[in-house]
């Protein structure tokens, strides 16, 4: 109860911004989520490239169908025809998918040996390391930023981390190569959000960003999968039965749109930390309780996960950067 006369205290919004940290933080498990059913469709079709064809595949189609059905979603292709036409727009921003579609294929072909856990924060130091030079050299809608010491150090800490969580394996070549896969993508996400997000400010729709990278990741991956089947042949395995290893690709959309509706309560920097927090508990808990043909996580991998939230944590908690 407040005295006459005197306003309420504006818990509404505060309320709005703790419901959307556990949102982001749910979208973060369920992109870890993603990572092992894609990595499971990998190993069942033996074929990493086909299970990201699949799952980027899935995921377009959903698109295809929904945004044209929708009038929010025709006037977002209107507008970004005209963008691209005036030159608003660039064709290499309309790009950013084949980042996503390299992701995924990754996913594919290292989790059966890597487990999501160090898959994950692998990625996560390649997308903290290369998002520096992304937001200094403008790439994002909302131009250049500099590099702040808070975020440096966190960007070298992330990439310690993963030398820590694969240190039990670095007398295995193989799994220390593998481990580079997911950090090049990493390295990929960061350029990819930058240009979606150009695409999405030219089109005023969060929906023909997503739609537009599903296009161009699907036909890189097919391109790419049509060159392996006619130098290695048709994948040795076959389509799965089970429902839940076709999921990846309309997890990923969901986890977009879910994004561009709770930036607005959280802003970027909190949404992206809350996401990465639950990336990170996600594919620790998913190695923990669903191990791949991996070992489960050892001590290594879960200090390295430990320490790669730090590291989010050092580069979030700094001032934000001016332009």
């Amino acid at each position: 109860m407040t005295l006459a006369g005197t306003a309420a205290p504006p818990t509404l919004p505060a309320a709005r911004r703790i419901a959307g940290v556990g949102l982001a933080t749910v979208a973060g498990v369920a992109v870890a989520v993603q990572s092992r059913i894609n990595g499971e469709l990998g190993v069942r079709l033996a074929d990493g490239i086909a299970a990201a064809v699949v799952s980027f595949g899935l995921g377009l189609l959903i698109l295809l169908v929904l945004v044209p059905a929708t009038p929010g979603g025709r006037r977002g292709l209107a507008a970004l025809r005209v963008a691209l036409r005036a030159g608003s727009l660039r064709p290499w921003q309309c790009l950013g998918g084949l980042c996503g579609a390299f992701l995924v294929a990754t996913q594919g072909l290292t989790i059966g040996t890597l487990g999501v856990a160090v898959f994950t924060v692998a990625v996560v130091a390649g997308q903290s390391g290369s998002s520096l030079l992304v937001d200094r050299a403008g790439l994002g809608p909302n131009g250049p930023q500099p590099i702040t010491a808070h975020r440096l150090v966190g960007a070298v800490l992330t990439v310690l981390a993963v030398l820590l969580a694969v240190g039990d394996r670095l007398g295995d070549p193989g799994a220390l190569a593998l481990a580079l896969l997911p950090m090049a993508a990493g390295v990929g996400i960061a350029w990819q959000q930058a240009v979606n997000g150009q695409v999405r400010a030219a089109a005023g729709s969060a929906a023909i960003a997503t739609l537009v990278n599903f296009a161009v990741g699907t036909a890189a991956l097919l391109a790419t999968f049509a060159v392996e089947v006619a130098v290695r042949g048709r994948p040795a395995g076959g389509f799965p039965a089970e429902p839940w290893l076709y999921l990846g690709g309309p997890i990923g959309i969901v986890f977009i749109a879910l994004a561009a509706a709770i930036v607005r309560f959280t802003g970027v920097l909190l949404l992206g930390l809350a996401t990465i927090a639950g990336q990170i508990v996600g594919a620790v808990l998913i190695d923990l309780l669903l191990p791949t043909s991996a070992a489960r996580p050892g001590l290594d991998t879960l200090l390295g996960a430990a320490l790669t939230m730090v590291a989010v944590l050092i580069a979030a908690l700094g001032p934000s950067p001016r332009r």
